[in-house]
Order: C-alpha cells, then structure tokens, then sequence
C-alpha cells in the first residue's frame, strides 16, 4: 500500500450522544490520518452540552457526565469549526453510518468528500471472523491500545483505535481505490460510478 495515494484531508472521526431519539451530541473528535498513521497529536475534540440531559444509562457506556457538559458550548457555537474542519474531507468511521447520518442530521450543509466503514472494511478482509465490534476486532488484530489516551467509548479513543484498525486492514490491500471499493458504504460519497454506456441508436 502506497500511503501517499491516500486522499487528503482524511480524518477518523467519532461521536458520543445523549441517547434521545435522535441522538444529541455531547462528543465529537477527529484524528487526521497522514502516511496511513493516525496522528493523535493533532486530534480536535468537541465536548457538547446538549439540549436534554444524558441519562445516568448513558453516562455508563460512554462516561461523559450532565456536570461535564455544564459549561460546554452548545452544538451551534461549535458547529462552525467541525464543519471548516471536516468539509471537503474523507472521513473514516467504525460503523460509518452512524458518524455519517448524524453529522449530516447536524450539519445539513456538511459535505464530505468519502466516507470509510472500517467495519465494512473488516468484514470484507476477514471473511470468516465472527465479531467484528471494535473490541472484538482489536483482540484479533492485535493492536496495542497502550497509549491510547482516555477510555473506551470516548470520542477520541475511540476514534484513535478506528485510526490503527484502519491502519493494519490497509496492509491486506494494494492500493486506496482497492481498500475504498470494500470500505464506502452503499449510498455514501466516495465511489464515482462509472458513466453508463452510451446506447445504440436505433432506426424507427
């Protein structure tokens, strides 16, 4: 795999929310990806103070509390700066759908130039693996997530271990457009189709 083929800006990207019905966001980070290595250093992350509190049920998976988000800015006062950031831009995500229908749900305008499901992407590389949850694919993988910062279900954990898992299933693969036809979900920017064939004219 030749890394400097990779598209740029490319960023691995997470969201935490409040658990309503549609999800608010409480979290979001964004880890660029630059010659295939997750660049941590560089990470942004946004803490949110959504409209509604986040149920005790909720702060229990992710760890992000209502006192937390007291004196976090709201989803309006940050939205400007996720956008500058990720339009334009790759994005990778485990379980992309998700990152993608609520940033999009968020950022209406927001206009992404790819979208990566390291998910898809695992599925396709280990055909007869059975888990393909991030944990579960970490365990298989091997991956060291010993200085990962923060803690599982974190944004920006959680987007840093996307980062390395993308990183190791890239080896499986020759180049960009090869990963990238396994990896863009069906329906999301990021595979151009190819122009249909010009039909025969026909004498009437």
């Amino acid at each position: 795999m030749n890394f400097s083929t990779w598209p740029r800006p490319l960023f691995v990207v997470d969201v935490e929310g409040n658990g309503a019905t549609p999800p608010d966001l409480v979290e979001v980070a964004a880890i660029p990806i630059e010659d295939g290595e997750p660049q941590p250093h560089a990470a942004r992350t946004w803490l949110v103070r959504p409209p509604t509190p986040i149920p005790s049920r909720i702060t229990r998976i992710h760890g992000i509390t209502n006192a937390m988000t007291a004196d976090a800015p709201t989803w309006p006062e940050v939205a400007p700066q996720v956008q500058a950031l990720l339009d334009g831009a790759w994005i990778c995500a485990h379980s992309a759908s998700v990152e993608y229908s609520v940033l999009t749900r968020h950022m209406p305008s927001w206009k992404p130039a790819g979208v990566i499901d390291t998910l898809r992407l695992a599925r396709a590389t280990f055909r007869d693996h059975k888990g393909f949850g991030l944990d579960a694919l970490i365990a298989h993988t091997g991956i060291r997530m010993d200085d990962v910062p923060g803690a599982r279900h974190s944004a920006g954990y959680d987007a840093y271990a996307t980062g390395l898992l993308l990183q190791h299933l890239a080896a499986h693969y020759d180049s960009w457009e090869a990963m990238a036809a396994h990896a863009v979900p069906p329906g999301m920017p990021g595979i151009t189709q190819p122009a249909p064939e010009p039909e025969e004219q026909t004498l009437w």
